[in-house]
């Protein structure tokens, strides 16, 4: 397929085209018959996680790395798309949210130029940061895509992603239209679950997650890839601290937010 000549967003100064994409498929089985390709209807946040940026966005375009998003922004905002919207981008690998294992082909991808944890997960620059928000708000706009389906890189794949970090300010964007967000419940000491435990508490712990649309096994048992989703959860709406406990705090800021979610899908 030709890449278009202008970027789909206002907020793109141009295109600068990968080879890394191809086209939407279907949702569910639909796959090979008249079922219409997916339309983007959730927008996924990543860091490159590389310390040069020039360096991120030629690995984004080159066809040896089999990976891709559909915007890049750089430290100083500038921003570059670089698949059509209207492509599957490679930009989630294997994730899944609410029953979906193919984000790639329902979602939209910006990568955000930063380091990231291996490189000491420095702060986002405000230049950065203001034009990942317009941009986002104009994606959201135009594919009416709701708060609650904006979403980490580390959410749609926990343990194996932890990106864009603890640093990226959800709540700012939250606030801006972008994104959902309670604030985080203050912590105190008490009773927690941690990796180890089992019954009921751990499985109701597990059944709140997977409301939320982690990709959560009800079974209450707190294993590793529990852990990872608490971390996950933490790292996007409990920054303060990252441990993959399920503290109180974890746990009440976990129900305020399902109740934002379910309002908001209700309205």
């Amino acid at each position: 397929m030709n890449q278009t000549t202008h970027p789909d967003s206002r907020f793109a100064a141009k295109i600068f085209p990968s080879p890394n994409h191809g086209e939407r498929k279907p949702s569910g089985n639909g796959a090979g018959d008249d079922t219409p390709a997916r339309r983007p209807d959730m927008l996924i946040l990543h860091y490159t996680g590389m310390s040069d940026a020039g360096e991120a966005l030629q690995w984004l375009c080159n066809p040896v790395s089999q990976v891709s998003s559909h915007y890049f922004v750089f430290e100083n905002g500038h921003t570059l798309q670089l698949v059509p919207e209207e492509r599957r981008a490679w930009h989630a690998g294997a994730s899944h949210w609410a029953g979906e294992t193919d984000i790639n082909s329902c979602s939209i991808g910006i990568e955000i130029a930063n380091p990231g944890h291996p490189g000491g997960l420095p702060d986002f620059p405000p230049e950065q940061i203001a034009a990942t928000l317009n941009l986002c708000r104009d994606i959201c706009e135009r594919w009416a895509i709701p708060p609650e389906r904006v979403l980490a890189h580390s959410d749609i794949a926990p343990g194996r992603k932890i990106d864009p970090g603890e640093k990226f300010p959800w709540r700012y964007f939250a606030e801006a239209g972008v994104g959902v967000w309670a604030s985080p419940a203050p912590i105190r000491s008490g009773r927690f679950l941690a990796r180890g435990e089992s019954g009921q508490p751990v499985e109701a712990l597990q059944a709140m997650f997977a409301m939320l649309g982690y990709g959560v096994t009800v079974d209450g048992v707190f294993d590793e890839a529990l852990e990872a989703v608490v971390a996950a959860f933490q790292r996007h709406w409990r920054p303060e601290k990252v441990d993959g406990v399920a503290d109180a705090s974890t746990i009440t800021t976990l129900r305020d937010l399902l109740a934002m979610t379910r309002e908001a899908r209700t309205a």
